[in-house]
């Protein structure tokens, strides 16, 4: 018995170091891009961060959710936070949901685009 709660242990120490790879809301897939999960907020006044929680980034858009004009606002925001062209961002889920998964095609890494989100949201 005492052998079974060691491999526990061990297990979740090994769990514990594998983490920090993908810590939160940014990850890379299984064909090397960059993943951004993202919550959107349509309507606002401004585009801006407005938050970077563990599990979203936290997204105003000052566009309406209507015929797609928010999702386009929100990969010009994107790629503008990133520094990158439009063209390397892009809606990989949730077109019609709040919810949604953007894909990073580019040279960034997960920790430089973490990085870059936390530095616009202040």
């Amino acid at each position: 018995m005492p052998r079974k709660q060691k491999a526990v242990k061990v297990q979740q120490a090994a769990g514990g170091a594998a983490e920090p790879e993908a810590p939160g809301p940014v990850a890379r897939d299984k064909s090397g891009a960059v993943t951004i999960t993202v919550h959107a907020k349509p309507g606002s006044k401004h585009s801006g961060i407005t938050e970077v929680s563990a599990e979203a980034v936290g997204v105003a858009i000052a566009a309406p959710p209507t015929d797609g004009e928010a999702n386009t606002e929100l990969i010009r925001f994107l790629a503008e936070v990133l520094d990158l062209k439009k063209s390397h961002v892009s809606l990989d889920k949730g077109s019609r949901s709040r919810d949604k998964l953007i894909r990073v095609d580019s040279s960034l890494g997960p920790e430089e685009v973490l990085r870059r989100l936390r530095q616009a949201a202040g």
